[in-house]
């Protein structure tokens, strides 16, 4: 089954479900969805920060500092969580990751809106991110990745997060 072909729940700005459909119709006709963004973090506080690759459906060749994705039919965000965490950084038995906040993104057109539920977790297991998803990966101090905010080209949803994530930590 191609990425276009999986199915999702649909939810409307109260992030309740309406409907079903397949992803690729979901972005083609902009309906909201739900996504998850996960921060990892390894055992010296490094960030993990890849380059999607250039076959992803959404913001291709991007860089991103959460790992993360679409929530499945039925499934929960804790539990799509824990398996895009586990899938992108190709490791398994990593601890649940822990939910922080939600929030509507809206991608003024690109793919519709997603209600966007970010987590954080601690990864000290040898990462082998998935070719599929992953171009180049590094796990980054803060003060590099504050760095390379102004050098390179993030993916919006992502940078929406990191945002909402500095003033959730502020207060």
């Amino acid at each position: 089954m191609s990425a276009a072909d999986e199915v999702l729940d649909v939810v409307d700005d109260n992030d309740r479900v309406i409907g079903r459909a397949p992803r690729g119709e979901v972005y083609a006709r902009g309906l909201i969805h739900r996504c998850t963004f996960i921060r990892v973090r390894d055992g010296q506080g490094r960030v993990f920060v890849h380059r999607r690759t250039p076959t992803k459906l959404v913001f291709p060749s991007l860089y991103d500092m959460f790992v993360g994705g679409v929530v499945g039919a039925g499934e929960s965000y804790d539990d799509a969580a824990l398996r895009e965490a586990e899938e992108e950084l190709g490791v398994s038995g990593l601890p649940r990751p822990e939910p922080l906040f939600r929030f509507l993104y809206d991608s003024g057109g690109v793919a519709g809106k997603w209600w966007s539920a970010v987590y954080e977790v601690r990864c000290d297991l040898p990462v082998r991110p998935q070719p599929e998803e992953v171009a180049w990966h590094a796990f980054l101090p803060e003060e590099e990745l504050q760095e390379r905010l102004a050098t390179w080209q993030w993916v919006p949803d992502g940078l929406a997060a990191y945002e909402r994530l500095r003033a959730h930590r502020a207060g």
